[in-house]
């Protein structure tokens, strides 16, 4: 048996009937059917006209108000980077996407069903004295879109590093709906989507690389931001394009070490910041000592032997690797006595 596939949509952008045009008619209409009955009345009344005929006209002057009425219900309104997606009995029909005052056939339907797997949301009726539990109200998807730029911030996720090393993380994501008919018709809810792809990227971009102190040249969640945030972004993309959703941004909001592992964490890190600072002191320090060997040589200062050299390469060292400031000490004596 053929696995079934699923159709994408594509979107199919549409105009509508200015509403202001509209509404000038339907006035228009609404006096003319209240011309029929003020006539049909006056006609009655001079006995111009049959009964037969006189109710004739009374119903037509009827049918003229109710189709006056039902064609009231075509007119909505548009703000900018706003849309509403045109749906005839489950057909697609189109997709507005122009703000102002607009009119369409009224049978158009203004909800696209409901959010799946809602519970029913109780609503409580008071009557009197008394009150009820209304529990048939569920939380309906409307055919109207907001084209903005959305946020979304993910909540803080604990995931593996590329290490295996439980680390917490957050990102925000910036994206906009660019195919309003992907966005209805090829995911469930576009925006429940949004949020469980995205926190999905999110765990996968983390597993790919380690937290700091990677391999040579590498990058990391820590110090590579931008390039983390770019695969971030393509990850969300690629994920994001079915439902016809376009990132504008990705990037971390909250990186840190799982509570488990912080302090153990913390003390690697201060250890490793103490051996490079010790090392930098000692190049100095040997430099510095090097550079004032040489200089009492070529200045001819004092002559050293190997032994003399070796005590005061010893003290120099001592004076500038200390933490605390040295204490002189005045030797009366010589080196060997």
């Amino acid at each position: 048996m053929a696995a079934a596939h699923s159709i994408h949509s594509a979107e199919l952008e549409r105009h509508a009937f200015n509403g202001w045009l509209v509404l000038g008619l339907l006035m228009l209409w609404f006096v003319a059917a209240v011309a029929v009955i003020v006539s049909t009345g006056a006609a009655a009344n001079e006995d111009a006209i049959s009964p037969l005929a006189v109710g004739l006209r009374i119903w037509a002057a009827i049918l003229m108000i109710g189709l006056g009425v039902f064609a009231c219900f075509g007119f909505f309104t548009l703000e900018p980077n706003e849309a509403r997606v045109l749906i005839l009995f489950g057909a697609y029909k189109g997709t507005v996407r122009s703000s102002g005052f607009h009119w369409v056939n009224p049978l158009y339907s203004r909800s696209r069903g409901v959010v799946p797997g809602s519970a029913p949301m109780a609503q409580r009726v008071k009557l009197g004295p008394l009150s009820v539990t209304d529990g048939t109200r569920r939380q309906t998807l409307p055919t109207k879109l907001s084209l903005r730029a959305h946020n979304f911030n993910s909540p803080t996720l604990k995931v593996n590093d590329k290490r295996g090393n439980p680390v917490e993380i957050a990102a925000v994501v910036v994206w906009r709906v660019d195919d309003t008919a992907q966005a209805v018709f090829d995911v469930e809810d576009y925006e429940s989507y949004v949020q469980v792809q995205s926190e999905s990227a999110i765990r996968s971009i983390a597993s790919l690389y380690a937290y700091d102190h990677g391999e040579e040249h590498e990058a990391t969640l820590r110090s590579g931001g931008d390039e983390v945030a770019r695969e971030l972004q393509k990850e969300l993309q690629v994920r994001l394009k079915k439902a016809g959703v376009v990132v504008e941004e990705a990037r971390l909001t909250h990186l840190a070490y799982a509570p488990e592992i912080a302090p153990a964490m913390l003390r690697r890190q201060q250890a490793e910041a103490v051996i490079a600072a010790r090392e930098k002191i000692v190049l100095g320090a040997v430099s510095m000592v090097e550079m004032a060997l040489s200089e009492l040589a070529r200045k001819d200062v004092v002559k050293l032997d190997e032994e003399r050299k070796a005590a005061m390469v010893s003290n120099l060292l001592v004076v500038l690797c200390g933490t605390e400031e040295a204490a002189p000490v005045i030797n009366t004596g010589t080196l060997y006595s």
